[in-house]
């Protein structure tokens, strides 16, 4: 029999051997919580009928969880943003803007990077298709091949961490936070990394100018108001796309879920209106519907009640997006119609069923592995590790943080965030909460989980980012140049972290600030009858006035003294309804009650109401 302090530590190493085998991380997960579940019953530690939590939590948690919805609509939306030559037109576009400056190109990576990384969502689709548009570009133009792979690997990652990104998502989940918060404190540290990589990039050109050349001007095609157009025309439709996602859900308007769909149906409409095989027709349309969107915005801000033809519910607001939403029907049908845009829809399809059913299964396999795993003390043994660590909350973070940066080596960032997150999130809140707040806390810690598990698609021995590239990048690129460009972009991504860990600002600076309430100064203010209030100092004597004068009509007594500039007898007079109440008439004294109540009540809606005003 193994004692039950032993049983946590066995069932992380039992993960481990399985894993090492080569088995499937959700099979894996599964099989060794039922395999301790076993003899976790056999030895009592608990009931088989503890068990019954795993089909509950699957069915009640995962399969019915509305969130989780919004990762097969992320995952399609930057399906078909990957194909449609979005990227295409904001890289060469952005080459030649910034041409002319020495690490010109490398600017436009980084930026377009971040653009595409708010609507994409998906590491993969954004390493491969800026390598393919941008590395032959760099190597026309000389530039050193450590620095661009390695600035187009770190672009193509900053995706993990820009709103709308599945990492996010999938850990305001497992931290039980809202997205929009989530995506809120990530905005800080997205900045401040798109910030980090350009001081790079800048100080490279500084110190070593060679490395990234300027584009000469006989190679710059466009200029003058062709190439600001050019900019726009992919700039433009990306932050409405960005707006549609992430502005919906941080003004309210939209759940995650929600904003995702609008973020696929829109990203099928950027695809439709960028094919040259639209037609007149097609553009058309959507000429009318980005119309008649402007106009119902307009006819919403309108409201007013004498006019019931203006305002949300008015009959021109209706109209005008009644007209929006045919013109995206004819986009969306039109889009069946052009083959190569449907099959760029079959293929997004098929990519987000394939993550969608990865996702669902890691997650039954990790709650099999959680369950059993809380049945034999496994949170409380997590907690007594973690809170007996040098240097208090400091160093939690540090230990945490080290710790996912070396199991990111082995494991992917879904893995991590349904695996690890759960455990420790419980000590996090209480860790954390004296430094930030108890609202921010999970938040702040969430979005640093978040930076460091970007490190994870960078470095060896799996760098996925790396893969991409690798498997894209012409046969002159050297392996050797592709893994030790990477070496100076994970050391940034690495001070990213730092910077996260030591400065929490950089994450609650957009949250909304924890209102905090001191008891001691709250005051409360009583409307008089002539609708003026009273407070302070004045309040206790209006509620004592309130309170005799219900009680007098009532015809009860007060035990509350009169006020010091009340006349002497006053006293007697509230008391006097009391003695006086005739004893011998019992039909009288029910008759003068139910009076005196309805009087008192209407006396109380009136002071209600004069309150409300």
């Amino acid at each position: 029999m193994i004692p039950l302090e032993y049983m946590p530590p066995l069932m992380f190493g039992g993960l481990v051997i399985f894993m090492l085998f080569g088995y499937p991380v959700a099979f894996s997960l599964a099989a060794v919580g039922l395999f301790f579940s076993f003899f976790a019953i056999e030895w009592g530690y608990f009931t088989l009928d503890y068990l019954q939590a795993i089909p509950g939590r699957v069915f009640g948690s995962i399969l019915a969880n509305d969130l989780l919805l919004a990762i097969p609509f992320f995952t399609f939306m930057g399906s078909i943003l990957e194909k449609c030559g979005l990227a295409e037109d904001m890289l060469d576009s952005m080459g030649q803007l910034f041409g002319p400056v020495r690490g010109g190109l490398g600017y436009s990576v980084i930026i377009v990077g971040f653009i595409l990384g708010a609507i994409t969502g998906t590491v993969a689709a954004q390493v491969i298709a800026m390598t393919l548009i941008s590395l032959p570009v760099m190597m026309r133009y000389k530039y050193n091949m450590r620095y661009a792979t390695g600035v187009l690997a770190a672009s193509g990652t900053i995706t993990q961490l820009v709103p709308p990104s599945l990492v996010l998502v999938v850990l305001a989940d497992q931290l039980g936070k809202s997205v929009g918060d989530m995506y809120l404190g990530a905005w800080g540290p997205s900045i401040l990394q798109i910030v980090l990589f350009a001081l790079y990039t800048f100080g490279v050109s500084i110190v070593k100018p060679e490395y990234v050349p300027a584009v000469p001007k006989s190679d710059r095609t466009l200029q003058g108001w062709d190439l600001w157009k050019k900019c726009l025309w992919g700039i433009v439709p990306s932050a409405v796309l960005i707006f549609l996602v992430l502005g919906t859900m941080m003004f309210g308007i939209a759940t995650p879920t929600e904003a995702g769909a609008m973020g696929a149906v829109g990203a099928i409409v950027l695809a439709v209106i960028r094919h040259p095989a639209l037609g007149k027709v097609g553009r058309m349309c959507f000429i009318v519907g980005v119309v008649a969107c402007l106009a119902g915005i307009v006819f919403y801000n309108m409201s007013n009640p004498n006019l019931e033809v203006f305002g949300p519910k008015g009959m021109l607001f209706r109209i005008a997006f009644a007209i929006l939403y045919l013109a995206i029907a004819y986009l969306l049908i039109r889009a069946a119609f052009i083959k190569e845009l449907r099959e760029l829809l079959i293929k997004a399809y098929q990519a987000t069923a394939r993550l969608t059913a990865m996702v669902a299964f890691i997650l039954v396999g990790s709650t099999c592995f959680s369950i059993v795993f809380q049945g034999v003390d496994g949170g409380r043994w997590i907690e007594h590790m973690l809170t007996s660590l040098p240097g208090g909350s400091w160093g939690f973070l540090i230990v945490i943080n080290l710790f996912v940066f070396f199991l990111a080596f082995f494991l992917d960032f879904f893995e991590i965030a349904f695996i690890i997150v759960p455990m420790i999130a419980p000590v996090a809140q209480k860790l954390l909460a004296p430094i930030v707040g108890a609202d921010a806390a999970l938040i702040w810690f969430g979005v640093m989980l978040c930076v460091n598990m970007q490190t994870s698609f960078m470095h060896p021995p799996f760098g996925f980012a790396l893969f991409y590239l690798r498997g894209v990048a012409p046969k002159e690129v050297k392996s050797s140049d592709i893994y030790w460009g990477a070496v100076p972009w994970v050391l940034l991504q690495v001070i990213m972290v730092a910077i996260v860990i030591f400065v929490p600002f950089s994450v609650t600076a957009f949250l909304d600030k924890q209102q905090v309430i001191d008891l001691d100064k709250v005051k409360i203010e009583i409307p008089n009858d002539d609708g003026s209030s009273t407070g302070g100092g004045d309040s206790q004597k209006s509620a004592d006035d309130a309170a005799q004068q219900i009680q007098k009509e009532l015809g009860g007594t007060s035990d509350t003294p009169a006020p010091a500039d009340a006349p002497k007898d006053a006293g007697k007079d509230t008391a006097a309804p009391a003695g006086d109440a005739p004893k011998a008439d019992g039909a009288a004294a029910p008759d003068k009650s139910g009076k005196a109540e309805d009087k008192a009540t209407n006396e109380i809606e009136k002071a209600i109401r004069e309150g409300n005003k």
